[in-house]
């Protein structure tokens, strides 16, 4: 047997710590759940901000009008006043078609949505440093049915929860981190209590501590690896579930709440740290419980 195998404290059959694998399992469980919550909604707020960053969407509503005609006068009208202002620099009619693709999913396909009045949508790339209430209030004079809709407004409101969230996902790894280091602790010192007349000889025998310390430490980290192994697997697929069941749905209910390829990376960490946090947690406890040896 090779020595890197060899534990001259009988540590495998002892029961004290036949549950620490479950225990890190869960937890790891748990923990990488928590941080996919935390990257999903990141990069959400990352792609939704890249995107919509500096520009503005117009809305012309056909409130008021009396034909297809004076809609389209409308219309015109405020694609002059946009191609004059200096706070923009590109504005582009959206096709009827994608107004009606967002009222398609609450109403359904059908003549009830090819004959609904819509507004006509127009998508405005600004200038930089360009005040998006000057072009409100320039639009409004020519009509009060046209709005301007600034989503910066509620990327802030995005912004604001994605931060919330990841500061109630560090907070919840951090009190799996603390109660895998209770568990730990507990785990290793109730090892050392009953394999203590072992580690007694040892000591007799000339063994140093942390030669001791590196029996329980080994151990418990194969306990840890196990245990995190397991939990981490569990929560891939978890993941890969909750992928299948949100590709069945329409984009315009849930928007895109997937890992990106880059977030993928960091998951393996979790079960990474769970197992230097037990080797080290261990090895610590036994050390401490060795200097408190007469």
């Amino acid at each position: 047997m090779s020595r890197r195998a060899h534990f001259d404290i009988p540590l495998k059959q002892d029961a004290t710590g036949r549950f620490l694998p479950w225990i890190i399992a869960l937890m790891v469980f748990l923990a990488v759940l928590a941080l996919a919550v935390s990257l999903v909604l990141s990069g959400m707020a990352r792609r939704w901000d890249s995107g919509l960053t500096g520009t503005v969407t117009i809305q012309v509503s056909p409130a008021g009008t009396s034909g297809a005609m004076a809609m389209e006068d409308r219309v015109r009208t405020v694609m002059d006043r946009l191609a004059g202002s200096a706070f923009v620099a590109d504005a582009q009619r959206l096709p009827d078609g994608d107004a009606r693709a967002l009222v398609e999913p609450w109403l359904g396909e059908g003549a009830l949505v090819v004959e609904l009045p819509l507004p006509v949508l127009i998508d405005v790339r600004l200038t930089e440093g360009a005040a998006v209430s000057s072009l409100a209030e320039q639009l409004a004079s020519l009509a009060p049915e046209v709005t301007v809709e600034d989503p910066a407004l509620w990327l802030n409101d995005l912004h604001r929860l994605a931060r919330t969230v990841q500061g109630v996902s560090i907070a919840i790894i951090a009190l799996i981190g603390g109660a895998a280091i209770v568990s730990i602790i507990f785990a290793a010192s109730a090892g050392f209590a009953v394999h203590r007349t072992e580690v007694e000889l040892l000591h007799v025998m000339g063994a140093s501590d942390s030669y001791v310390a590196g029996q329980f430490q080994r151990h418990i980290l194969r306990q840890a690896i196990i245990g995190g192994g397991l939990g981490f697997i569990l929560a891939l697929l978890t993941l890969w579930g909750l992928d299948q069941a949100g590709r069945g749905m329409d984009a315009a209910l849930l928007p895109d709440m997937r890992l990106a390829l880059a977030d993928w990376v960091w998951l393996p960490a979790v079960p990474l740290a769970a197992a230097a946090l037990a080797a080290l947690t261990a090895r610590l406890t036994v050390i401490r419980a060795l200097e408190r040896l007469p």
